[in-house]
């Protein structure tokens, strides 16, 4: 358990040197909590969720990094690779393609491609899945940009 929190307590400062360089990942580690952290991700431009603003939420177990942290959307998505409810991600490196060389702040750049490049053939949500196998890309669109404006951008007062 101590590796681990060195080793969050490094990304801790490395994110911190970050924030310029990366503006489109917000990633915030809890003040009691070394291992609860939350991130603010940007929706990737030119994809239906481009404008939003995404809350995930990081339980960091204590043999990190040598198992991945479990990472889930807080902010309603619709993803083929995001179950609609929990907000659990289906991505195979928070799975079996984990590497310790992974950082919570890679992580969130992984899920801003996942985003970007859905992989409708291991769906979580099945509606936005049958969309895209089916060839339904505007339907998809539609759906996916109705709910980032619903539930990811700011209301305007």
């Amino acid at each position: 358990m101590q590796a681990s929190r060195a080793r969050l307590f490094k990304e801790y400062k490395e994110v911190q040197r970050e924030k310029v360089a990366d503006p489109d990942i917000q990633l915030v580690c809890d003040d009691s909590n070394i291992f609860k952290w939350t991130a603010l991700i940007k929706g990737p431009s030119e994809t239906p969720f481009e404008g939003g603003i995404f809350q995930l939420a990081f339980a960091v177990p204590e043999q990190y990094p040598l198992q991945p942290p479990q990472v889930r959307f807080l902010t309603k998505i619709f993803h083929p690779n995001v179950h609609f409810k929990t907000g659990e991600i289906c991505l195979d490196i928070l799975k079996n393609a984990w590497s310790p060389a992974w950082t919570l702040q890679s992580v969130c750049r992984a899920i801003i491609a996942l985003m970007a490049h859905p992989e409708p053939d291991s769906p979580l949500n099945c509606d936005s899945g049958n969309l895209l196998r089916a060839g339904d890309i505007k339907g998809y669109h539609s759906m996916a940009r109705m709910y980032t404006r619903l539930a990811a951008m700011p209301k305007k007062g």
